[in-house]
């Protein structure tokens, strides 16, 4: 579990409210259901309109990533480097297939059974950046889903803004009805910013930063399995992996 993430996501709205208390104001002030209505949907509209269906649904998968990352550990990605060489240096590259079949992750799985097949160096090395390449790219453009929500949420909650201020306008005789009016049209601001800064972009920012570790993980990963295919002694291999651990 990512606590920062937990601590930031509390830390920002805590000071929201805590402000909003300390000012003498109360939190049925800012609750609005209409407003919160207009900002979300029309930030979700405007979002699945931009973004094709596989990125938008990937991105709601990611969305967990943010307190619960994939685990991606450079210090046990070696170690088991430096296991599957051992093993294929005393029982054959060939034994490796069977070690890849008890791999869950498949990009793994992947490369370890290319060696087991006895595919060339380069041609491992040539697969697998495709596949990381592919993978990184179709990862931060879903990312990016939520760098636009950040994007579009301010500009929505203006037009709730106005929209709140064009039933004052239209109800001016009627004075029991301009406080709700109002109350809409800051609302929907603060809802659209807050949004914004506070969820939207954070959590756009923080999916791109699990993808370029798990990302870097993975390079040491084709890294160490190349050397494995080439038949390095284990010296060789920590010392030309050991800058993924910095």
């Amino acid at each position: 579990m990512d606590i920062l993430s937990i601590v930031g996501l509390l830390v920002g709205f805590g000071a929201i409210l805590g402000g909003q208390h300390l000012e003498g104001g109360h939190l049925g002030s800012i609750l609005n259901g209409v407003a919160f209505l207009i900002v979300i949907g029309g930030t979700l509209g405007a979002v699945m309109l931009q973004t094709p269906l596989n990125t938008f649904l990937r991105s709601l998968k990611m969305l967990g990533w943010v307190f619960f990352p994939p685990k991606t550990s450079p210090e046990a990605t070696l170690d088991k480097i430096l296991e599957w060489n051992g093993i294929a240096r005393k029982e054959g590259l060939i034994r490796l297939e069977s070690i890849a079949l008890d791999e869950k992750d498949l990009f793994t799985q992947k490369g370890l059974q290319l060696i087991a097949d006895g595919a060339e160096p380069e041609l491992i090395r040539e697969i697998m950046e495709t596949d990381l390449d592919l993978q990184e790219h179709h990862d931060i453009e879903s990312a990016k889903v939520y760098e636009a929500m950040g994007g579009y949420s301010p500009t929505i909650g203006i037009i709730g803004a106005v929209m709140g201020l064009i039933h004052v306008m239209g109800n001016l005789a009627d004075p029991s009805s301009l406080g709700a009016g109002i109350a809409v049209a800051f609302v929907a601001t603060i809802y659209g910013v807050a949004l914004a800064n506070l969820l939207f972009l954070p959590v756009g920012n923080k999916l791109k930063a699990v993808v370029a570790q798990r990302t870097r993980v993975q390079m040491m990963l084709i890294e160490g399995l190349i050397s494995v295919a080439e038949g390095d002694n284990p010296r060789n291999i920590e010392s030309r992996l050991q800058a993924y651990l910095s």
